[in-house]
């Protein structure tokens, strides 16, 4: 493992893949770093669906049908041996908002009860601390989003219908090329820049 700075420095958004299976004992250890990630009364309101190998061919296929494919940029992205979909769950956070330690909130009466979706939140931590897992295990990852077919998508896999989408995660072993994205050579903003000390 690498030190926690360098994770953080290094990791990339991964376009291009060998097709290489992960190990599922890898998966099951990044998913279980993401597990950790903040949740709001450790709600934990969020769900993983892992599509591994030819099982991948089912997201494609809904997401990217096979007469579009010979203009896709990122042909590489197609062979990621894994596709891992992740999904907020708002009735996780209501349901524990209702119980005896958590009821004098009142968010528990209802998604309408917060100011914030914090199981959207909470689910998007989670992502990207299995992305940084990746980077940690030497793998590469790419967050994506899901713009075409989500419904189709999710009824394929039987996903159920409260289930917020938050996009694709394509995992595995970086193919040794990899075209940086459009957005690659735009300046990160530095901690000045971010910072506003005691007020706006």
């Amino acid at each position: 493992m690498t030190d926690f700075a360098t994770v953080v420095r290094n990791r990339r958004m991964t376009r291009a893949f060998e097709p290489t299976p992960v190990d599922r004992g890898v998966l099951i250890e990044m998913v279980d770093l993401a597990a950790r990630a903040p949740s709001a009364g450790k709600s934990q309101g969020w769900h993983l669906v892992v599509l591994e190998g030819a099982d991948t061919a089912r997201f494609w296929d809904v997401t990217l049908p096979a007469e579009r494919r010979p203009a896709f940029r990122w042909q590489q992205l197609l062979d990621a041996p894994v596709i891992a979909l992740p999904f907020a769950d708002a009735d996780a956070y209501v349901e524990r908002y209702s119980a005896p330690d958590k009821a004098a909130t009142r968010l528990g009466e209802g998604r309408e009860a917060w100011p914030v979706p914090y199981w959207t939140i909470d689910a998007s931590m989670a992502v990207m601390t299995l992305l940084l897992a990746a980077e940690d295990r030497g793998l590469g990852a790419l967050l994506f989003g899901v713009f075409r077919g989500a419904d189709r998508l999710r009824s394929e896999l039987g996903v159920p219908a409260p289930l917020e989408l938050l996009g694709a995660v394509a995992l595995g072993h970086p193919a040794a090329d990899q075209e940086p994205g459009r957005s690659a050579a735009r300046r990160r903003r530095s901690a000045d820049e971010i910072i506003r000390w005691g007020s706006w």
